[in-house]
């Protein structure tokens, strides 16, 4: 549903496609430490957002609600089209000789095994208290996605910099949609997380959890790039002076954008229609070559369909007038 409006949308998955050849390493030129802290995003997304739609898939049957039930399936087509784009750029790192492999394993050993059907440790959960916790972490994360979703829809900086189209693009297309989504993952929770107080110690717990892991990931895992990046070979490691730089000249979210999205969390009254603007999301979609491309094909192949359709039906009343005949 729309904050702004009230009107309610689908949500559907877009079938993008984006042309790496021409995107350089440094994306950002002449920014290396800020081309690899977005680059993290390709490390997390292709494992974590395979396991936002299992996750959901799991969670699916105890939704009763058939709006919610909608919008679940049009969060995980779209979250399963986010995780097959990302894949696509680690090629293109890789065949630039930028290896992520010993870094995205211990990603996918995090999503699969730690956070996987069964509870980690032998810990004594029930299967289906350990799903609602699972529904909790996959909110708590995409508090953090709508926040920089709608953070580089503003990113004006990153234009100033010349950054690379068709990257730029791939963010903000994946950006307007993870805005598009923002209340889904929050309203599964709710819908299927039980009675309160039991389900807001949850969230909170999770949420507890889920940012300083995200905050490890991400400075391990932009640590990770600079250091394998052939074009950085005895270069300065990454570091906080120069993440700071480059949020400085508006490349990069501000701490306190990031943190201040924790607290809101926290108030009971929270829910995420109140982050960034569905106009803002929408207006970028409608704009987005990739996004525009997919749009088309999909009318075309609409169209053709319909033809098709009608080709058979003016062949099978022709067919029928000649028996009558």
């Amino acid at each position: 549903m729309s904050a702004e409006s009230g009107e309610r949308h689908p949500i559907s998955p877009r079938r993008v496609s984006f042309d790496w050849r021409g995107t350089p390493v440094h994306w950002i030129p002449d920014e290396p430490a800020a081309t690899h802290v977005f680059n993290v995003l390709h490390l997390l997304l292709p494992a974590g957002e395979r396991w936002f739609v299992k996750v959901f898939k799991e969670g699916l049957p105890l939704v009763t609600d058939a709006r919610l039930a909608e919008d679940v399936k049009g969060f995980m087509g779209q979250e399963a089209t986010h995780s097959v784009q990302h894949s696509y750029v680690l090629r293109h790192l890789a065949e630039q000789s930028l290896d992520t492999d010993a870094y995205t394993r211990h990603v996918d050993f995090l999503f699969e095994r730690l956070l996987g059907e069964k509870p980690p440790w032998r810990i004594p959960l029930p299967a289906g208290r350990w799903l609602l916790y699972r529904l909790a972490f996959v909110a708590a994360i995409e508090q953090f996605t709508a926040v920089l979703g709608d953070w580089v829809l503003r990113a004006e900086g990153l234009d100033r910099a010349g950054a690379d189209a068709v990257m730029l693009d791939l963010l903000r297309w994946h950006g307007a949609e993870e805005v598009e989504h923002r209340a889904v993952a929050f309203d599964m929770y709710q819908h299927c997380g039980g009675s309160d107080p039991l389900r807001y110690a949850r969230r909170i717990g999770t949420m507890c959890v889920t940012a300083p892991v995200l905050l490890w990931l991400w400075s391990r895992g932009t640590a990770y790039l600079i250091r394998h990046d052939p074009q950085l070979a005895g270069r300065p490691r990454y570091s906080l002076r120069a993440h700071n730089r480059a949020v400085g000249e508006g490349l990069l979210p501000t701490w306190r954008e990031l943190g201040s999205a924790i607290p809101r969390y926290f108030r009971r009254s929270y829910h995420p229609s109140q982050e960034g603007s569905s106009r803002r999301a929408a207006d970028y979609l409608a704009a987005s070559p990739a996004a525009r491309e997919a749009a088309d094909a999909a009318a075309r192949e609409a169209a053709q369909g319909t033809g098709a359709a009608e080709g058979t039906a003016g062949a099978a009343d022709r067919a029928a007038l000649g028996r009558r005949e």
